[in-house]
């Protein structure tokens, strides 16, 4: 066909795919990002035939970035590990449409030349904000997070997480737009000003620290030991006495389903556990109620009785739910992470939990964190937030790193301190700027004593949320869609 590319040609986009990833935790090299991306949309707004390549620069993007998909699959590898590499493939060859499709129509409506790369880079832009809600959103890995390490990310107070990406976007259009000496001039000024901008905002000083003292507690249980009968024991017995250990705290807080028991069973232990706290306790629990389970966060009051509760509502697809569970539990299908039922029944949304003595704040169940949405629409403003999570499930390499940067982008764009409490790390204390305070890295048994950070003035983004950012990228799609004349390079 003409202006398909030959297959043996695909490796050089896949290798910018692979590059381009490069930007985001572990690795960092948030230059990587933007360059490789910059070649990418160059070669793509010369030539036809855009979607096999850029289906291959997806491929190569979410095959590293996502490649702790696996994991999971490899807790219980005799039973489950034969499907690790099929959901890397699939993983990665789903969310290269997400690039291939829009990248592929805004070259068929628009001639090559720079405004082809205005459209491309735009349609991924839209595409970005787009993964993020729809088949119930998966806004990992998105081309903004590279910025997550740099005082640049200070600008998603403004333009969240979603303008980071519109940032790298638009240094990476720039040599396709003007001469490559001015593309280079401008885009180190554009990088040098938002620089700037970042570093005058993480100057500035941050209001005292609330006189609340948080202890999280890390026990350090490992995902395929967790829910034998004996191991859970001694993990158990460990959440106790690190709770338990002397010094100040107005509130402990377990991670995610810490326990390997339901709430309504745990009434025996409710004394040991507040005893041992020696103040409220927040945990992570799964509980019952009728057929329907749910994976909560509940607070126990000092005297050994339950207070506020939390049921996650916003699921992991054939994690902790599938769809249409009732049928499918009907012939043995259920979810994969989920230890009770067939699956975990969502909650009615978010809220803002108070626990007598504390600041209000909003609790965040492991992947709801990633959702900056769920951050506003809220009837109060709560004080910080707080974030159970269970990272034993990503392993050591990637995901656990890339799940605590969206953390900190959750703190920078809401200006909101963030606790989290997490299973075998990485537990942090976060303020308002997405700093990490004090931390517990992975596979460690522990706690952090710390001071709860003071909240931040309502941010922008807060206010306005993605619709400005989504809004000039429609409006540069389409004008950029609407001239179909060829055009040259715009400064030639």
């Amino acid at each position: 066909m003409p202006g398909r590319p030959p297959l043996r040609q695909l490796w050089i986009p896949l290798a910018l795919g692979l590059v381009a990833a490069l930007g985001l935790p572990p690795f960092g090299l948030w230059i990587a990002t933007p360059l490789a991306l910059a070649i990418l949309i160059h070669r793509a707004a010369r030539r036809d035939g855009v979607f096999l390549p850029m289906l291959a620069a997806g491929f190569g993007w979410f095959a590293l970035s996502m490649s702790w998909i696996v994991e999971p699959f490899l807790v219980e590898p005799e039973i489950h590990g034969w499907m690790a590499p099929f959901a890397l493939v699939l993983m990665a060859l789903g969310g290269a449409l997400f690039w291939a499709v829009p990248a592929a129509l805004a070259a068929r409506l628009t001639v090559p030349g720079p405004r082809r790369a205005i459209a491309i880079a735009a349609a991924l832009l839209l595409s970005d904000w787009l993964r993020g809600w729809i088949f119930t959103g998966l806004p990992w890995a998105l081309i903004g997070h590279a910025w997550i390490d740099t005082p640049l990310a200070q600008t998603a107070a403004w333009t969240g997480a979603l303008g980071l990406g519109a940032i790298t976007l638009t240094l990476a259009a720039l040599p396709a737009l003007i001469r490559p000496l001015p593309a280079v001039v401008l885009a180190v000024a554009l990088t040098g000003g938002l620089w700037s901008v970042g570093l005058a905002r993480l100057s500035q000083p941050l209001p005292p620290d609330s006189p609340a003292r948080l202890r999280i507690v890390q026990p350090n249980a490992q995902q395929d030991l967790k829910w034998d009968p004996q191991w859970a024991a001694v993990f158990f017995q460990r959440l106790l006495d690190l709770s338990a250990e002397p010094g100040p705290r107005d509130v402990v807080i377990w991670p995610e389903t810490a326990v390997n028991f339901l709430l309504e069973d745990a009434d025996p232990v409710l004394p040991a556990m507040a005893q041992a706290a020696g103040a409220p306790l927040v945990l992570g629990i799964q509980r019952r109620d009728g057929s329907r389970f749910y994976n909560s966060l509940v607070t126990l009051n000092p005297d050994a009785t339950i207070g506020a509760v939390y049921d996650k509502f916003h699921l992991v697809p054939f994690g902790e739910y599938v769809p249409w569970g009732d049928a499918l539990a009907r012939i043995g299908i259920g979810a994969f992470a989920a230890q009770q039922g067939n699956g975990y029944s969502a909650g009615p949304g978010p809220v803002v939990m108070q626990v007598p003595g504390l600041p209000d704040f909003q609790p965040l169940i492991c992947y709801e964190a990633i959702f900056p949405q769920h951050l506003r629409g809220l009837d109060q403003r709560p004080a910080w937030l707080l974030q159970a999570t269970n990272d034993a499930w990503f392993g050591k390499f990637s995901g656990p790193y890339q799940h605590l940067a969206q953390a900190r982008l959750r703190a920078i764009e809401s200006g909101l301190p963030l606790i989290r409490a997490a299973n075998t790390g990485i537990s942090a204390v976060i303020d308002p700027h997405g700093r990490i305070r004090q931390s517990l890295p992975l596979g460690v048994a522990g706690k952090i004593d710390a001071a709860l950070p003071a909240p931040l003035p309502q941010t922008p983004w807060m206010r306005w949320g993605n619709a400005p950012v989504v809004l000039l990228a429609a409006l540069m799609l389409g004008l950029a869609i609407t001239r179909r004349r060829p055009d040259r390079n715009l400064l030639a």
